[in-house]
């Protein structure tokens, strides 16, 4: 199975960054763009692993203890620059909360042998790729000036800064990815909450 860490994100917001993505779709027509029932906070991708591991998980998930807390939604990037642009996505604002989730969640999963993460924590929503390159942050070795989001970035700068929203986080999921007819499908296979 393969498996990721995730917060989910509320209907209305989910609308919002949908009606933004088909307004702009059009600027950038050779990108791959995610499906909007797609989209999450990523708090740790774990990759496959077996139904035993699958239990491990989620007992060390259940083992966490951290307070409800807020983020919002809201402005928009590229990774890893703009002239190099592989990524677009939205930005997440929230307090130290949501890092200190995401770094509870690495040691959880560390105690059971899945590796720590290597990069710290950048919380952002996936848009659009252009190309077939990896959607992490950081600079790789194949990046170089990449034209295919010119267009999209000459029509974002001329408009405001999107606002999607702000949500409580009050639980996060243990999710199930697997690839049907060349599609990421998400399945919930645990919830955790979080302490109101």
């Amino acid at each position: 199975m393969r498996l990721f860490i995730a917060l989910d994100i509320p209907l209305e917001i989910r609308q919002r960054i949908e009606t933004f993505m088909k307004s702009i779709c059009n600027f950038a027509p050779d990108a791959r763009w995610v499906r909007p029932e797609s989209l999450h906070v990523t708090l740790k991708f774990i990759g496959e692993k077996d139904t035993e591991s699958v239990e491990a998980i989620k007992e060390a998930c259940a083992s966490i203890k951290i307070n409800s807390f807020e983020l919002s939604f809201r402005g928009y990037g590229f990774f890893p620059t703009a002239k190099a642009a592989r990524v677009l996505w939205v930005g997440i604002e929230s307090g130290p909360e949501l890092a200190a989730l995401a770094q509870k969640v690495d040691a959880a999963t560390m105690s059971v042998g899945i590796p720590k993460e290597e990069h710290p924590y950048t919380p952002h929503l996936t848009l659009a790729r252009a190309g077939r390159d990896s959607g992490a942050p950081k600079s790789q070795k194949t990046d170089g000036p990449n034209k295919r989001f010119q267009t999209l970035q000459e029509k974002l700068a001329a408009r405001p800064a999107p606002d999607f929203g702000t949500m409580t986080a009050r639980e996060f999921f243990l999710y199930e990815s697997r690839t049907m007819r060349g599609r990421s499908h998400y399945t919930k296979i645990a919830q955790f909450a979080l302490s109101s």
